[in-house]
């Protein structure tokens, strides 16, 4: 892979805003559009570059929080949890009607009334289900953002994207100033591209207006409508490019110690997506390179191998959690949905020329040798060993971890169900060494965690979707 120096920060955190937007329901590019939108109002306030450059990785990480509820919500809901989320942010919840019919509209879809009664009931005994829901995302995007190694300025931004200021926003009510400016200008450019992209210029502009005083800073909706008629600026979030806005006195590289910070902050939003998953890539990765590390790889190819681990999941946060976390055989066309999860890493990685070898990593973790594997059906001398090594300790970490249609096995017997796929479909070398790994009863536990004491009572039947 290509030095991690030849990475912009901007352009490699603007490139997995877009897993975000896949987690959120939005189309590719929201979070990069709202940051167009969210600089121009900052240029508008003739704000200073400290305060730009806080804006603008706020505005790109506006969703980090994201998976922190997706399975709260889909399982409350009985919906898909991108398609709620996108749905509400077209909803005024200042409106007790306006919640209400959209509530009603999304619990539950396929259900009968019955299960959409109960949903809803649901809903009502759990009390402040809005407040609960938005103070998970929000404060653990802040989190991530710290996690990153952003400034306290852009965490408290992404805290305060839902408040609002008449003080009836979320979670915690703050009201006028109280609310940071940053976390305002959020706010207003979230909304107005939402609506933008869903209803046109003109809706998003008249939203903005209705809300001025309630949702929004008269102030920034006074911004706003200085622009209006800028046809350019409009037509420039068709394709936006972020490095247009980013601050020029401000603009960071991501060496190799950022990258793998960047990573690591990633894998953790891909985890949180469902709780079936907690850890997984962190324990994928441990393993990886315990494998790769036996097998002597070298310095470079270890880092290489880390990342793509950390991230091969990344196009997780695509799929609803009614399919991650549903305890039953998938359906046809959710199985079909699911295999293409890889295909995001790849899109998303491939983006950035000097990280095309960690997107081909990361998105082969389900490819096999014979050919049997998704989503390219790729085989032989085309899987590398990074791929090979990578794979192995996918299906490994998956075997030894609960999942909803089936318990954890312990580790000899995920070995076992692992060995008739040697060598046909894994690598025998890799499995070798983990084998090796394994051998050592300490690495047993800080790799995989402490073993069952039972053997699983259900059978594993999706061994192809771990």
């Amino acid at each position: 892979m290509a030095s991690s120096n030849e990475i912009a920060l901007s352009e490699l955190i603007a490139a997995l805003s877009r897993a975000l937007d896949a987690a959120e329901g939005e189309a590719p590019g929201h979070a990069a559009r709202s940051c167009l939108i969210g600089m121009r109002l900052a240029d508008e306030l003739e704000l200073d570059l400290d305060a730009r450059s806080d804006i603008f990785y706020a505005l790109l990480l506006k969703d980090a929080g994201c998976s922190a509820n997706a399975a709260h919500m889909a399982a409350l809901f009985g919906a898909d949890d991108q398609v709620a989320k996108h749905t509400s942010k077209l909803v005024n919840w200042a409106r007790p009607l306006d919640a209400l019919v959209w509530s009603l509209r999304t619990v539950a879809p396929d259900g009968s009334m019955s299960a959409r009664a109960d949903r809803l009931r649901a809903i009502r005994n759990e009390g402040e289900v809005t407040r609960s829901l938005m103070e998970a995302r929000c404060h653990r995007g802040a989190q991530i953002a710290l996690k990153l190694g952003f400034s306290q300025a852009t965490a408290e931004a992404i805290r305060a994207l839902d408040e609002h200021w008449d003080g009836h926003g979320q979670p915690l009510g703050l009201r006028g100033t109280e609310i940071p400016l940053a976390g305002r200008i959020l706010g207003l450019a979230q909304t107005v591209e939402v609506f933008q992209a869903a209803r046109g210029l003109g809706v998003a502009y008249r939203v903005a207006t209705r809300r001025s005083g309630e949702w929004f800073d008269p102030r920034l909706v006074e911004a706003l409508r200085s622009f209006r008629s800028d046809r350019a600026f409009w037509a420039s979030l068709i394709e936006p490019d972020v490095s247009a806005v980013e601050p020029p006195d401000r603009r960071l590289l991501a060496d190799e110690s950022r990258l793998d910070q960047i990573a690591e902050g990633f894998a953790a939003v891909i985890d949180a997506k469902s709780p079936w998953t907690h850890e997984h890539s962190h324990r994928v990765c441990a393993i990886a390179v315990g494998i790769a590390s036996l097998m002597g790889f070298d310095e470079p190819a270890l880092g290489d191998l880390r990342r793509a681990a950390l991230l091969h999941d990344l196009g997780k946060l695509s799929i609803s959690n009614r399919t991650l976390d549903k305890p039953g055989p998938l359906t046809d066309v959710e199985r079909a949905r699911f295999r293409e999860h890889p295909l995001l890493a790849e899109h998303i990685l491939g983006r950035m020329a000097s990280l095309q070898t960690l997107a081909a990593v990361a998105s082969a973790h389900h490819e096999r040798l014979d050919g049997s594997g998704y989503p390219r059906g790729l085989a032989g001398q085309e899987l590398t060993m990074p791929m090979r090594v990578l794979a192995v300790a996918d299906v490994y970490e998956a075997l030894v971890s609960d999942r909803p249609y089936r318990a954890a096995y312990p580790a000899d017997t995920a070995l076992d169900v692992m060995r008739p796929d040697v060598p046909r479909r894994l690598d025998p070398d890799a499995f070798a060494a983990l084998e090796a790994l394994l051998d050592d009863r300490v690495a047993v536990t800080e790799l995989t965690g402490p073993r069952p004491s039972r053997l699983p009572t259900r059978q594993a039947k999706r061994l192809d979707q771990v």
